[in-house]
């Protein structure tokens, strides 16, 4: 028997087992997006009300419930921001020795300088809270939250350059393929809105429109799951998602006949060839005509206080924000949207950090706060994980003229995170670095590291959550990762 004959002879079997089994199995999705879905076989630690994962997932209680992720894209400088360090201040302008510097990959930009000039934190750093936190000036409302958030100094990447940075940690690899860790956590746990996405992202940008990073809708994508678990992107401006509204001409009750007949059809086919993207057709039509009635109300901030209005600041109410999309993000989070993914650009300060950091914190850090506010005061942030970061670090050197650095280049060797909520641990700093920031020297953080933990604290275990693609199993951690249990509450 040959290869094209097995293959051809397992097309068969599949399209017997989708299409005639039992009505098919795209008949029992269509059952649960109309409210008919059945939980047998459900892990015991399963709560969502909507559309099941897989069966044995959770694998064990989960502390999250919800993940939201505020990226900021480009860099933040963990030595201006998040890592004291007192010994560089008094060594300004010197070069950092090459015993501190050894073989550290850097960009392309900076790793061929033959001078490596300490450049300290521009702003001072102080304490915050009773934990004594010590973070940046510039940070005054992070710092508030001094007693409920834990700071993360020694995250690592092998990543130099944006895109590979973000797609790592993302996906799980530096290049573009895998699934984003949204659509693993949407392919394992299911669905809990009827009415909303379990994925949606959002992007924003700094005022100044100085940082020239794109973001890649493979940075949200599904990979090689069926594309129904990507992410869903709302627009920044106009319609939050395109062609929701009803043509001109036509009522909702002849959309719905509209949406009937097509998924009829679209069932028709799925029983004959058993595609799952079918399957995904017929999920996205009805998401869509539920989405009609959802999507106005989520962006009608009517029913907000005045005083939560302002705690996000003058932006709030300006559409494609990162104010405004922080307000968004806890309004899809309250009605049962599982993970929600912000993508700000704006920290690749190469040669206006004297000038752009600061502002960069200004427009960020006010609204990041109010979110973790706003959950705590639902009663949310105990179930809702918040992760603050980016790619990587700065360079703990100067970038430009060594008499006059004005910049700093990208680092991974070393740099901070900040998260809340969810499982982590309140008030608590993990990890340390060298006098330069410049090496991890205590509780090392890879990027899988961080992929395990958060898998970890939403139930599950990454080394069971799999997918098989091209002969081998894959996981959003590959073969690598372990749970930061000093991270941990």
């Amino acid at each position: 028997m040959n290869d094209l004959y097995r293959e051809n002879l397992s097309r068969v079997s599949r399209r017997q087992l989708f299409g005639k089994a039992a009505g098919g199995v795209g008949m029992a999705a269509l059952a649960s997006l109309l409210g008919n879905g059945s939980s047998a076989g459900a892990s015991p630690f399963s709560t969502n009300g909507g559309e099941q994962g897989l069966p044995d997932i959770p694998h064990f209680a989960p502390k999250a419930k919800r993940v939201v992720i505020l990226w900021q894209g480009g860099g933040p400088s963990h030595v201006d921001l998040f890592d004291p360090k007192p010994v560089m201040k008094e060594l300004a302008g010197k070069d950092i020795p090459e015993s501190v510097r050894g073989t550290t990959r850097l960009s392309t930009m900076s790793s061929g300088y033959g001078k490596w000039p300490v450049l300290p934190a521009i702003k001072p750093f102080r304490k915050y809270g009773e934990s004594g936190l010590e973070l940046s000036e510039m940070l005054p409302n992070v710092g508030a939250l001094a007693d409920e958030i834990c700071v993360v100094r020694s995250m690592y990447t092998e990543a130099v350059n944006h895109a590979p940075g973000v797609t790592f940690f993302m996906t799980g690899a530096q290049t573009p393929g895998r699934p984003s860790m949204g659509a693993w956590l949407s392919y394992g746990l299911g669905r809990e809105s009827d009415n909303l996405p379990t994925f949606v992202v959002m992007t924003s940008s700094d005022k100044a429109k100085t940082c020239g990073q794109l973001f890649f809708d493979y940075y949200w994508g599904s990979g090689f799951l069926p594309s129904r678990y990507q992410g869903v992107r709302f627009r920044n401006t106009g319609d939050l998602v395109p062609y929701l509204a009803n043509p001109a001409g036509m009522s909702a009750a002849g959309r719905r006949a509209l949406l009937d007949d097509m998924a009829a059809m679209n069932q028709a086919h799925l029983a004959e060839y058993g595609d799952p993207e079918i399957d995904t057709r017929i999920t996205q039509y009805e998401m869509a005509f539920r989405m009609q009635t959802s999507v106005p109300d989520l962006v009608d901030f009517s029913r907000e206080s005045p005083a939560v209005m302002a705690r996000y600041g003058p932006d709030v109410m300006q559409q494609g924000t990162f104010a405004n999309n922080c307000l968004v993000a806890r309004r899809l989070l309250e009605r049962g949207v599982r993970f929600v993914q912000l993508m700000h650009s704006g920290w690749d300060q190469h040669g206006n950090l004297f000038s752009q950091l600061e502002q960069q914190c200004k427009d960020t850090e006010g609204p990041s706060a109010a979110l973790v506010r706003d959950l705590k005061e639902r009663g949310m942030l105990e179930d809702t994980l918040v992760i603050w970061g980016g790619e990587f670090g700065r360079t703990p050197f100067g970038q430009g003229d060594p008499a006059n650095p004005q910049g700093r280049d990208h680092f991974g060797k070393a740099y901070s995170w900040w998260l809340a909520g969810g499982g982590v641990k309140p008030g608590h700093v993990h990890g340390t670095t060298d006098d330069f920031a410049w090496n991890v020297t205590a509780d090392p953080v890879h990027i899988h590291d961080m992929q395990a933990t958060i898998m970890h604290l939403c139930g599950i275990d990454h080394t069971r959550l799999t997918y098989r693609y091209q002969g081998r199993q894959y996981r959003l951690t590959d073969v690598h990762g372990q749970v930061v249990k000093g991270m941990l509450a």
